[in-house]
């Protein structure tokens, strides 16, 4: 099922039962976040929540409401991009990028409606008035602080969106980004506009810098249809339309309008758009603190100020928000879905993959198990630095190697084996390179060392020279007989 806009997500996430509504009145002032994040650590993610009565930090009751969790579960997050199983687009991207042409005559021909389908996904503009611009507020007829966005952490600076589609260009191409970047309201008419260094939207701000100076373009939609909503968290080359990708996702075209004030394209089925710009000559603002995915707050910091000039909206808009801090929160589906879909493009680099980790407890950036079909001596410290060198894989902390047999989805069994498997000194590797941001670990901000595990079977190539132990594993015979044995010894799980 594709779903056009946000408000048929819901309605199908109600209909299906999960979705749960909260009818009393609740303060986007901390109370909303505790009560998503007791929702998120539920187990399985617990249901989507859609508050009815937000109360503003000012006191007074929104007639917005705020929709959270949306994408919090598994079920939820395959709905959300048209499959019943994320593992799905994995399988379309691998076949789009290494397609085995059949022989033939009838074979080749069966191959034209996979093609056929690319030329059906870029984006088309929106007929007749857009959505999103069914209301229009000019200077002086809006107030973000009328928003109901959530402050969600006791130190953090203020309220921050936390879900939104930063759209800029860059100035000499006018290829656009869309990016997902948290923003502190700052007041009625700014925010912040947290770019980090290694994302799409600061390089076009510094592009914007370099080049025509000046006032930059910006847009930032909040919601849409939720396989758009993903996409600006998806690690995409640079230059690769997140409209392509999200149509290619979809299977059908995204809709898109051009903006009230600019020439940027929006995401037409939107719910609220701020419209405005960044002043590259513009003296940096103080942003943060903010409570991160990290599990840690990031402190304060400069980061350039979003001047919003008009919004436009829905007659009846509804805000989506998320919330991030100590996992397990929505991001492990939002995280977990990218894992899966861009599995194929790392072996298309790192063909000896055979499927990779990134836990939870890692926060994405700090742990990758990896698993490889080990051919040579050495191989493992070959996969960690092609996947240091691989976009922002570069800023992963700590690449565990294991062989090929071992479920790395499995952590216990991931650490069991490679901690098996280690002499320290032997199969530890140290570099420098680029840090995420958010790590407040790194001895200075962005940079900072990453360590590489070799976990695999050591050979005798690489110096090892006693005999490797075998896996215990039970015949195969027995565990037969036992699983037809199984269900009549009464053995259960105690509470």
């Amino acid at each position: 099922m594709i779903f056009q806009n946000l408000r048929e997500f819901l309605r199908y996430l109600d209909r299906t039962g999960q979705l749960v509504r909260v009818r009393e009145p609740v303060s986007v002032d901390l109370e909303m976040a505790e009560i998503t994040d007791r929702t998120m650590k539920l187990p399985g993610g617990g249901p989507a929540l859609f508050f009815e009565r937000p109360v503003l930090m000012d006191g007074s009751e929104s007639d917005i409401p705020v929709a959270i969790n949306v994408f919090g579960s598994w079920r939820r997050m395959s709905a959300a991009l048209g499959v019943d199983d994320v593992e799905v687009h994995a399988r379309r991207i691998a076949e789009l990028i290494k397609p085995e042409v059949p022989k033939g005559l009838w074979g080749k021909m069966q191959m034209l409606p996979k093609l056929m389908e690319l030329t059906k996904v870029p984006p088309r503009p929106y007929k007749g008035a857009p959505p999103c611009q069914q209301v229009v507020l000019r200077e002086g007829e809006f107030d973000l602080t009328k928003l109901p966005v959530l402050k969600t952490w006791p130190q953090d600076g203020g309220p921050f969106i936390t879900l939104p589609m930063v759209i800029t260009s860059d100035p000499d191409t006018g290829v656009q980004n869309i990016g997902m970047y948290r923003m502190q309201v700052f007041g009625p008419t700014t925010t912040g506009m947290h770019w980090q260094q290694h994302k799409g939207g600061a390089a076009h701000y510094r592009a914007w810098k370099r080049g025509p100076g000046g006032r930059m373009p910006v847009v930032v939609a909040i919601g849409g249809d939720p396989t758009t909503m993903y996409t600006p968290s998806a690690p995409l080359p640079p230059g690769i339309d997140e409209y392509l990708f999200g149509g290619f996702l979809r299977r059908e075209p995204v809709y898109t309008a051009k903006a009230v004030t600019c020439d940027l394209t929006i995401p037409a089925e939107a719910e609220i758009v701020l419209e405005g710009y960044v002043d590259t000559g513009e003296e940096l603002a103080i942003e943060g603190p903010f409570g991160d995915h990290t599990g840690f707050y990031t402190l304060e910091d400069p980061y350039p100020v979003f001047h919003v000039t008009t919004v436009t909206m829905r007659e009846d808009p509804v805000y989506p928000a998320t919330l991030v801090g100590r996992p397990p929160v929505e991001d492990v589906y939002l995280g977990g879905a990218t894992e899966r879909i861009f599995l194929p493009l790392a072996r298309l680099t790192i063909p000896e993959i055979v499927d990779y980790h990134m836990p939870p407890e890692g926060v994405f950036h700090n742990l990758v198990f990896v698993s490889i079909k080990k051919d040579y001596p050495g191989q493992a410290f070959k996969v960690m630095h092609g996947l240091w060198g691989m976009g922002l894989m570069s800023l992963a902390k700590v690449i565990v190697v294991v062989d090929e047999w071992i479920d790395v989805r499995n952590v216990q069994e991931a650490w069991w084996y490679a901690l098996g498997n280690i002499d320290p000194e032997r199969d530890v590797r140290f570099t420098k390179g680029p840090i995420d941001d958010l790590d407040h670990a790194s001895q200075i901000p962005s940079f900072g060392s990453k360590m590489g595990i070799d976990g695999t079977r050591k050979w005798a190539q690489e110096g090892f020279v006693r005999r490797w132990p075998e896996m215990i594993e039970m015949d195969a015979d027995v565990k037969t007989s036992i699983d037809r044995l199984w269900p009549l010894l009464g053995i259960k799980p105690i509470d």
